[in-house]
């Protein structure tokens, strides 16, 4: 049964694209109102999606490893997010702790709809 530390790859690069993604949305609700308006829908679908990632990179993984791996991918990558979101004026700092948390609930179901979409039919 393959655990976590077999997945460190996925996981990695999981949480990388979904860090930079969550960047990119940052930097652009910025100076974009329209994008800053949307932060919470966004970065929690881009937390999901991290989640969904890694499940299809990390096949052959158990549903917990899955869950694990998401809850770390849509999590960090959404802290690092709403970090540099705060620190440039456009969030308060109670959305780091409601923000992450949320992403980290996300990057879970994201996870486990990636495990079930990403199971072999049976023959």
């Amino acid at each position: 049964m393959p655990g976590l530390s077999e997945q460190q790859g996925p996981l990695v690069k999981s949480t990388i694209i979904a860090t930079v993604v969550q960047l990119i949305m940052v930097i652009a609700g910025h100076s974009m109102p329209a994008v800053a308006n949307n932060f919470a829908v966004g970065g929690t679908t881009i937390s999901a999606l991290a989640g969904v990632l890694f499940a299809f990179m990390a096949r052959g993984s158990t549903a917990g490893t899955a869950a694990g791996g998401g809850v770390i991918a849509g999590g960090l990558s959404a802290l690092i997010g709403i970090l540099v979101s705060h620190f440039m004026g456009d969030v308060p700092a109670s959305t780091i702790a409601i923000g992450t948390g949320a992403s980290a609930v996300a990057g879970v179901i994201g996870a486990l709809i990636g495990k079930m979409a990403s199971r072999s039919p049976a023959i």
